[in-house]
């Protein structure tokens, strides 16, 4: 009777253990300057920030921040597969476009890389989400707004999540931002941890 009651508990473990495997959220982040913390130390970052708050409520969360300041989704496309052969993330984040537009890249080719980006994510088995991205007009308002159109664009067409730009809320206060106005200081890296506690979670739930 024992040794069938053991048999049965051990069976059940190989049963659960899976399904417990299955459910970790592994989020590969594939970013720019804004999530690879420019100017600042890596545990300074939203990115790390955020992490801890996720262990400290010992949530079944893992992110793997493969941002690189100065990167464009041309860049990440490079790199994307090994990425996921090595990480084989549950989802992928994409915070991706802001040097493209920066550089005047030509819509189209954005819009291509960002479809690729998503795809190469999807034949991986990951969950996607492309965060909506803002530059500022230097291109004049036609190319600005063909521009951010095109995240909305990308995410419908692919069936994507579509995630809000998470600087927006501290890119206008210049106490929150370094000299150079374009990336978020020290102070702000906690709202944006916020911001994306809020953002991530809500995409873990739709």
């Amino acid at each position: 009777m024992m040794h069938s009651i053991l048999r049965f508990i051990f069976v059940l473990l190989l049963v659960i253990k899976p399904l417990t495997a299955a459910a970790d959220n592994t989020i590969l982040i594939l970013g720019d300057s804004l999530s690879a913390a420019y100017g600042l130390k890596q545990e300074q970052g939203w990115v790390k920030l955020l992490q801890d708050k996720y262990d400290a409520e010992q949530a079944n969360v893992q992110l793997i921040n493969a941002s690189i300041s100065g990167e464009t989704t041309g860049g990440a496309l490079r790199r994307l597969e090994g990425l996921l052969n090595e990480f084989s993330p549950s989802h992928v984040l994409i915070e991706l476009g802001g040097n493209d537009g920066l550089r005047g890249f030509p819509i189209k080719k954005l819009q291509d890389n960002l479809t690729s980006l998503v795809q190469t994510s999807k034949q991986a088995d990951a969950q996607v989400a492309i965060m909506e991205i803002h530059i500022p007009p230097n291109y004049g308002p036609r190319y600005t707004g063909m521009f951010t159109e095109s995240f909305t664009k990308i995410a419908d067409e692919t069936n994507s999540y579509l995630m809000p730009f998470f600087v927006l809320k501290v890119a206008t206060d210049n106490s929150l931002m370094q000299n150079d106005n374009i990336h978020p200081n020290k102070t702000a890296q906690p709202i944006l941890r916020d911001e994306m506690y809020k953002s991530i979670n809500d995409w873990l739930d739709d």
